[in-house]
């Protein structure tokens, strides 16, 4: 694609945008970026920056909430998705992509208005083998369609964990799934100069857009926290129809 200055400042703009919900709600940043970039740049750029720039913004996210790492209840959500990256990456040999993408689509939608026409739903409980399961639906999903950490947050919003405490799971997740993906761009030579130079221009803007996402997510209450992650699974979820 031509990577004129009108090209250039959207996907800047579109950088800014996704870290800054990204800070703001810890994930979606590749929905949100693919999005608008998909219109500028080739889609193999695309999901090479989604993984490169999702493992800064999910990383530093991270790190501004170490203290409510939880590696006791982490290691199973990783190992399932450590089993499932493979599977969702081979899947893609024979699965049509679109609709993959609808059927998730169309079960974040569902979910999402669900939970926000009946708010007082009551919680689930948490145990290991459903959270080794969660873990390898979560890595299927990243590896075949790149939606790393979605799996996992409705997880987490169906347990009714504090926001800290849900954060503490799906973002280390997305990053291990990032982790993941980007070792399957990079086997198979994805990553290339374009791409390259597209990072360098993007940084500030990655910056400047988790930095203040980071500043307004320690404004926001537990009940304003859970109507915006479904908020955004459910934007999430039209999107994939778009």
């Amino acid at each position: 694609m031509d990577l004129n200055i009108l090209n250039l400042a959207i996907f800047v703009a579109a950088t800014f945008l996704a870290a800054f919900v990204t800070g703001l709600s810890g994930f979606a940043f590749g929905l949100i970026a693919a999005g608008i970039w998909l219109h500028v740049i080739t889609p193999v750029q695309t999901a090479t920056l989604i993984v490169a720039f999702g493992l800064l913004a999910q990383g530093t996210s991270v790190w501004k909430l170490r203290h409510a790492l939880n590696w006791s209840r982490l290691w199973l959500f990783l190992l399932g998705g450590a089993l499932g990256v493979p599977l969702g990456v081979s899947i893609l040999e024979w699965v049509n992509p679109r609709h993959l993408r609808e059927g998730v689509g169309a079960v974040l939608i569902l979910y999402s208005l669900y939970s926000l026409l009946r708010p007082n739903l009551k919680p689930l409980t948490a145990n290991p083998p459903a959270d080794a399961a969660i873990g390898f639906l979560n890595g299927i999903l990243g590896g075949a369609t790149g939606l790393a950490g979605i799996v996992v947050a409705v997880w987490c919003g169906l347990l009714a964990w504090p926001k800290d405490q849900q954060r503490a799971v799906f973002q280390p997740v997305a990053v291990a799934v990032f982790l993941m993906s980007a070792g399957w761009l990079g086997a198979k030579g994805a990553v290339s100069w374009d791409a390259a130079w597209l990072f360098v221009i993007g940084l500030p803007a990655l910056a400047g857009g988790l930095w203040l996402g980071l500043k307004l997510y320690g404004r926001l209450d537990e009940a304003k926290f859970r109507k915006l992650i479904l908020v955004l699974l459910l934007v999430s979820g039209v999107s994939l129809f778009v």
